[in-house]
């Protein structure tokens, strides 16, 4: 039911070397195999939750991590994620649209961290299963999030398959 992140981080390509910030990291589905591909890089799990930053940091641990920065922090505000400006090459945004109210300022804020031709890789829900609870209100419409990222500067690169319930994409900060 649930999308696959090493599929979808090796369809987004990630490199050994590359910064990788994670916003809305919850916990770590993603950070944890971005920071085993990028073991020369570094992942930065951006996350409004302490307890989830624990529980990303105790997984660091087991898995013998040591490339992972938990950082607390707003992902809807502007330098909410406390990381500096241009100085990540992508960004993984998995299952957290729906929730988030200032869709620009998410937008703004991961525009700003990227380095120039940074990607973003955008997986969320497609439609809500009822075992989850999602309303269907709250999900944003794959060709809506699309609009939103190119009316805020980035390009549409292409489609991944990101399983049932889901839609991915990468988009191109232009």
């Amino acid at each position: 039911m649930f999308t696959d992140p090493v599929k979808n981080l090796k369809a987004f390509g990630l490199r050994e070397d590359m910064i990788v910030a994670d916003m809305g990291a919850g916990s770590g589905f993603y950070t944890i195999p971005a920071a085993e591909m990028v073991p020369k890089g570094k992942v930065y799990a951006i996350e409004i939750q302490k307890d989830f930053l624990t529980t990303i940091k105790n997984k660091a641990a087991e898995a013998h991590l040591d490339n992972i920065e938990c950082l607390l922090g707003d992902v809807e505000k502007i330098g909410g994620t406390k990381i500096k400006d241009k100085v990540v090459d992508v960004v993984i945004s998995s299952n957290i649209l729906f929730q988030i109210e200032d869709k620009d300022k998410f937008i703004e804020e991961a525009k700003r961290i990227l380095k120039p031709g940074g990607k973003i890789l955008l997986i969320d829900w497609s439609d809500s299963p009822s075992s989850i609870g999602l309303g269907f209100d709250k999900i944003v419409p794959k060709y809506t999030a699309r609009e939103m990222f190119e009316k805020n500067g980035f390009i549409w690169e292409r489609d991944i398959s990101a399983l049932e319930h889901h839609y991915g994409m990468i988009l191109v900060k232009g």
